[in-house]
């Protein structure tokens, strides 16, 4: 991949983020909670995307979109982390102060967004080259708790706008494309005996 290549991804990549922050710049009576929603959405598409690439590597695997996202994989898993991160920076001056925050850590809402926060932190912090060499196999199974990040992110959506439907909307592909990937694993009786 060329260097060229990888910045016209980290520009497509941070598109959303820079939309956001027009908006709320020119909004005279915008607040930091204003970019709590398109951060945090960003933030779980991101996520969502991140994983479906390989289910859909194991559909498609000629498919040139597909081998795009492949080869960009990292860099859409770091923009998920990122935008994480605007996010709880958004909420962080939302909220103004500690002990406002320390006061609602225990509602369900938030504490799966702060979980899903700590997961993605050693995530991002680990999506580069130095680390895969040092960490080696083990580099693999750390990035597989970007899983448990994605449903701690659901349940952090769907219970901060009391309601599932936006987060299912999101998620349902990669649940369904996550099904289909698991079942290729398991050769039916029809398959095998052919």
């Amino acid at each position: 991949m060329s260097l060229r290549g990888s910045y016209f991804v980290w520009l497509i990549l941070a598109v959303p983020l820079a939309v956001a922050l027009i908006g709320y710049s020119m909004n005279e009576d915008a607040w930091p909670g204003d970019l709590l929603h398109p951060t945090g959405e960003w933030s779980a598409r991101f996520i969502i995307l991140a994983l479906m690439v390989t289910p859909l590597r194991q559909l498609w695997p000629q498919a040139r979109p597909i081998r795009f996202l492949a080869r960009h994989r990292r860099a859409i898993g770091v923009a998920a982390f990122l935008y994480a991160l605007a996010h709880t920076v958004a909420y962080v001056l939302d909220m103004g102060n500690v002990a406002d925050m320390v006061a609602e850590l225990g509602a369900p809402a938030i504490w799966t967004g702060w979980a899903a926060l700590l997961i993605l932190l050693p995530l991002g912090l680990t999506s580069n080259d130095a680390a895969m060499r040092v960490l080696r196999a083990g580099w693999k199974r750390l990035q597989r708790l970007a899983y448990p990040a994605a449903i701690l992110t659901l349940v952090h959506w769907a219970l901060v706008h009391d309601g599932l439907a936006a987060a299912l909307l999101h998620f349902v592909p990669l649940a369904l494309l996550q099904a289909v990937r698991v079942a290729r694993m398991f050769p039916s009786p029809t398959r095998s005996a052919i």
